[in-house]
């Protein structure tokens, strides 16, 4: 072994440092009544992970190839680590409630490492065992409110979906072992796939598993019990950060170790893709629970997502799909920020019923969730629209609308384009709610903590001006 090779793994060892920091400083202050250094501690050290993951490093490999990272994969690093810095930052009043904060932190970034390692894998077994180490700790983390009947029963069924999607996807990989005899992604190429039953029974397998951990049509049973139960901060981590994460990585093996059969997984995809983001989008109109509201609302951006993957030209796709889950990583975490906190201060409840008035009241929350929801809908001049647009143009990228595959890939184009439309409808029922709906009890009007303004402010900012700011998709489009 080569022990110079850790040196290549910068991001994934700074992670390991921050583990080893928030263990040290809980187990050294686990009897000490208030901590409120700690927070901003761990959001410090996951700041300065961003940073660590945005400095320049050329392609390279390690351990025999088992790890692989390039430019593309470090900047979607840091989109996921500054979305994590979010999380705990205006996770610090929840998490301080249980005496359980240096539990959560270490959890949450435990499921960051595991992602850092699925993304750069360059051989099956590294991938599944950095999918593991993802969904084990987010398992736990879905389960924190260990006395909520809910939590509990939203993490049973992650669990059970989990385990499932985890056994699909490793029979799928066997396929594919049993056909190159290999399981480094190099040699996968090298030999040149093709259309054999084998390869195909191992493409729709291994698809079937990573579409349960992006929730997309019909992977998606789990998404609103375990969104409802779960506690509101990991809600919003698990829409964001790990769809993210997995996106990134079918949309790296798709294209670099299936790419030589190409036209079967587009066909899949489109199919998967418009289902996901039509059923998600007729089943959000009928949510009266926020939380569901949000996590079929998921559903449906897991298929624009993953809308930029249908394109044929890998650097194209790659910059449209980071670019999205960025501006998705500020937007919806702005949500999920107001939910916690207004969630907080309502006794628990989140039914979009409660937010009814909710302007008389709190009118600078209302306002920013506005903003939110406008950029989750794709409204003008908002970062939303920006994102949708170029995953539009990658998904006809290289397309000829005169050929079979060309004139699909307009066709669902072109349906991604009505659903967003209607898609409108229902986030415009929780501003309606919040501006229009009349009612003689609101909710009563309430001060967030410095965490939860600081946290909406970076929210905000990336929403305002990720758009209007060109230079933010040009630094992506140079990355990939």
């Amino acid at each position: 072994m080569n022990y110079s090779d850790f040196f290549k793994m910068i991001p994934e060892a700074s992670l390991v440092a921050i583990l080893i920091v928030l263990f040290v400083a809980d187990f050294a202050t686990a009897k000490t009544e208030e901590r409120r250094w700690f927070n901003p501690l761990a959001s410090v050290l996951l700041l300065l992970n961003t940073f660590v993951c945005l400095l320049p490093m050329e392609a390279q490999t390690a351990f025999g190839g088992m790890y692989v990272t390039s430019s593309a994969v470090n900047v979607m690093k840091a989109i996921l680590s500054m979305g994590t810095f979010i999380v705990v930052l205006q996770s610090r009043v929840w998490a301080a409630k249980g005496g359980k904060e240096g539990e959560f932190y270490m959890l949450i970034v435990s499921t960051l490492l595991g992602m850092f390692a699925m993304m750069s894998a360059g051989n099956f077994l590294m991938f599944f065992l950095g999918l593991e180490m993802a969904s084990v700790p987010l398992a736990c983390a879905v389960a924190f409110d260990m006395y909520r009947k809910n939590s509990a029963e939203a993490a049973a069924k992650f669990i059970l979906t989990a385990t499932f999607s985890s056994g699909v996807m490793i029979y799928g990989i066997s396929f594919l072992y049993g056909e190159f005899g290999t399981l480094y992604f190099a040699d996968v190429v090298a030999a040149k796939m093709q259309a054999t039953p084998l390869t195909i029974m191992g493409l729709v397998f291994f698809f079937s598993g990573l579409g349960f951990k992006i929730s997309l049509v019909p992977f998606h049973f789990w998404t609103a019990d375990t969104y409802q139960g779960a506690p509101t901060t990991v809600t919003g981590y698990l829409s964001v950060i790990s769809k993210g994460a997995a996106a990134f990585t079918l949309l790296s093996i798709l294209f670099h170790v299936f790419g030589g059969i190409m036209v079967y997984w587009h066909v899949l995809l489109m199919i998967v893709v418009v289902l996901s983001i039509t059923i998600a989008n007729l089943f959000a109109v009928r949510q009266g629970e926020l939380k569901r509201f949000m996590a079929f609302s998921s559903i449906s951006q897991a298929g624009y997502i993953m809308l930029a993957a249908i394109g044929n030209d890998w650097a194209n796709s790659v910059t449209a799909l980071s670019y999205y889950v960025l501006i998705y990583v500020v937007a919806n975490m702005a949500v999920f920020t107001i939910i916690s906190v207004v969630e907080q201060n309502n006794g628990g409840k989140t039914n979009i019923s409660d937010y009814n008035g909710f302007y008389r009241t709190n009118p600078r929350l209302s306002f920013l969730m506005t903003l939110a929801m406008f950029s989750l809908g794709g409204i003008p001049p908002f970062a939303g629209m920006f994102s949708k647009f170029f995953v539009f143009m990658s998904g006809v990228n290289g397309a000829d609308i005169n050929t079979t595959m060309g004139a699909w890939a307009y066709a669902v184009v072109f349906i991604a384009l009505i659903n967003t439309v209607i898609s409108l409808y229902y986030y415009l029922k929780i501003v309606k709610a919040m501006y229009i709906v009349r009612t003689d009890n609101p909710l009563p009007a309430f001060r967030s903590d410095c965490n939860t303004k600081f946290a909406l402010a970076v929210c905000m900012a990336g929403i305002l001006l990720f758009g209007v700011c060109s230079f933010v998709y040009e630094w992506i489009a140079a990355a990939a």
